[in-house]
């Protein structure tokens, strides 16, 4: 999933959202940012977590994989004098930028950004006719790439998992016929072709392309693989004692999330016909509730606080458990390196 800063759309297709930090209060509650500290912000986009954890005290390691996003955070960074570090990565890549000491703090923020949103020419949005491409390193296999040359069984795959569309193999088929006429080059090219074969009825309350354009983005990104890696890293470079908080928009992440801190609170291993083989240490122990979702005031100031849920865990002094996919339950889907020109 994308990375980037409490201030975005999660309708994949939406317009332009103000930039507010979703959940800001509870973050910072949770993650606990003092003077002394160093946090990284895994998810840079506008700014709006690190501005606030600066203003707590602590240092910020921020990273963002969309370069239009480092360069507007310049001004932030010059204005704080050397607590501010701005680096152009990926947040599966974090544990490179974590000190040998370890970190007090990660907080990610699993959403769109309402800056690439409102760039026409990023090709996020189906409300603003603009290249169908959805790179957020603006860098790599684009959603025209996948569109265009996908098969369409993986096709049907793609926006059945990561869209939740119920209509995947009509849209898919139809894809199939009119790219051997004409390939898509553009987000109303796609937006429209979904539309007749799947016209919005009167009780539809979004968009027909909405879950299609939301999977696509998700798997130009890889999304899930990276919020998956993100948690593995910050699990090596966490000190004891030091704090993950991850805010989430989707389902998908959410239940990626869940099942994270699940796996890592500690369990017998084993099967239960035979006898337990060992404890495994927890590596997280909860903070708080298991799950903070937003208040009624801040989902009626703020529409895209209505499906964020934060989940948050306190490191403990266990060595870091494996790496291993596995647990996620995670689909195989089409590898982007056969899609690209």
């Amino acid at each position: 999933m994308v990375a980037n800063p409490g201030g975005g759309s999660t309708d994949a297709g939406g317009g332009p959202v103000r930039h507010i930090p979703v959940l800001l209060a509870e973050v910072l509650a949770a993650l606990e940012p003092a003077g002394g500290k160093l946090v990284l912000d895994g998810t840079f986009g506008a700014g709006g977590y690190t501005l606030a954890i600066l203003s707590a005290g602590a240092d910020v390691v921020a990273l963002d994989r969309d370069p239009t996003a480092i360069d507007a955070g310049q001004g932030l960074v010059e204005a704080h004098g050397g607590r501010l570090r701005l680096v152009h990565s990926q947040f599966s890549s974090l544990a490179d930028q974590a000190p040998a000491e370890g970190l007090d703090g990660v907080v990610l923020d699993i959403g769109v950004s309402s800056m690439q949103i409102d760039e026409a020419e990023r090709g996020f949005s189906f409300q603003k006719n603009g290249p169908l491409d959805m790179r957020m390193s603006a860098a790599g296999v684009s959603a025209a790439d996948v569109i265009n040359r996908a098969k369409v069984a993986e096709l049907i795959r793609i926006f059945h998992f990561l869209g939740e569309e119920s209509q995947a193999p009509r849209i898919a088929h139809a894809i199939e016929k009119r790219r051997m006429e004409k390939p898509f080059e553009t987000t109303r090219d796609l937006a429209g072709l979904i539309e007749l074969v799947t016209p919005r009825k009167m009780k539809d309350k979004i968009h027909p392309a909405t879950r299609v354009f939301q999977a696509l983005r998700i798997f130009v990104n890889d999304e899930l693989g990276e919020l998956a890696q993100a948690l593995f890293a910050a699990e090596r470079s966490l000190k004891p004692g030091g704090r993950l908080v991850v805010v989430t928009f989707h389902s998908l992440e959410d239940r990626i999330v869940k099942k994270f801190f699940s796996d890592r609170a500690g369990k017998a291993s084993g099967s239960r016909h035979l006898p337990i083989a060992h404890e495994r240490a927890a590596t997280f122990e909860p903070i708080g509730k298991p799950m903070v979702s937003a208040s009624a005031e801040e989902a009626e100031a703020n529409p895209r606080a209505r499906s964020a849920k934060l989940r948050a865990g306190l490191r403990t002094a266990a060595r870091a458990e494996p790496a291993d996919l596995s647990i996620f339950g995670l689909p195989n889907l089409a590898s982007l390196g056969k899609l690209g020109a």
